[in-house]
């Protein structure tokens, strides 16, 4: 998916809402665990609820990998079911170099065909090169998170700024607006408006809304630009806003407040 093509769903839905498909099967409702495929009857359910209020969903990979081939093709068959209008992210932060890096890519974006993928930078260009070599795909690379141990090495400082800064501006050398997206966690309230005015154009991912105490307006107000310029991922607080057999009404309930929530900036 291009820019242009995402930026009609977002002003059309209004909304920035990214669905994370972080499905654990140990919190799934207890009665689909007798489906021949739990972890899809499940994914399958919450997009049917949610995709009205959506423009992107994430599938955290490793909640499909550490179950084998069967979570690998549980995975296949979730992506062919997102429908094609919606912007889907492999969350699989590959990072590596070369050979490596390059079968990562062909991974990611023909054997599994979603529009983007999230990478880690540590090892540098050459392990994000390979994934902006592809027409409509986006790399979207880790910038500054929002788990606690960032501290340990993107607010430290490096030279006149801080590491995650240094970071923002040389890959923003490596792509475009086009194909480069930057994880920015909503947690990270005092930085938002800083790391905008430093990319002002390129899209930014946003985890950390809902269970992980970040709020919506906040991340509106400070990271919109014309073109919405943002995706924010709620995971817990839309697939598992009930675990019993009301669980897709309740993702369905969710996901709309949370759009509506959006929709006062459009």
């Amino acid at each position: 998916m291009n820019r242009s093509q995402l930026v009609a769903t977002i002003k059309d839905k209004k909304s920035v809402l990214c669905v994370g498909l972080d499905t654990d099967l140990t919190k799934i409702p207890k009665h689909l665990l007798s489906e021949p495929d739990p972890a899809f009857a499940f994914n399958k359910a919450i997009i049917d609820a949610t995709k009205d209020y959506t423009v992107a969903y994430k599938i955290n990979t490793a909640f499909y990998e550490a179950q084998g081939i069967k979570g690998w093709e549980t995975m296949s068959k979730t992506l062919d079911y997102i429908p094609k209008d919606i912007f889907t992210i492999a969350d699989a932060k590959r990072g590596d170099i070369g050979n490596t890096a390059d079968q990562y890519a062909k991974t990611f974006f023909h054997t599994y065909p979603y529009d983007s993928v999230t990478v880690a930078p540590y090892m540098g260009e050459d392990s994000v090169k390979p994934f902006l070599q592809f027409e409509d795909k986006w790399a979207i690379v880790l910038g500054l998170t929002s788990n606690a141990g960032s501290a340990d090495f993107q607010l430290q400082q490096c030279g006149d700024e801080l590491l995650y800064e240094k970071v923002l501006r040389k890959v923003s050398e490596w792509g475009s607006v086009n194909n480069l997206m930057f994880v920015i966690g909503a947690t990270r309230k005092e930085q938002l408006q800083h790391v905008r005015a430093m990319l002002p154009q390129h899209f930014f991912l946003i985890p950390g809304v809902g269970a992980q105490g970040g709020d919506v307006p906040t991340v509106c107000e400070n990271t919109m630009n014309d073109d919405g310029g943002i995706l924010i991922n709620v995971s817990r607080a839309v697939i598992f806003a009930s675990n019993g057999t009301d669980f897709a009404q309740a993702a369905e309930k969710a996901a709309k407040d949370y759009q509506q929530q959006m929709a006062v900036y459009f």
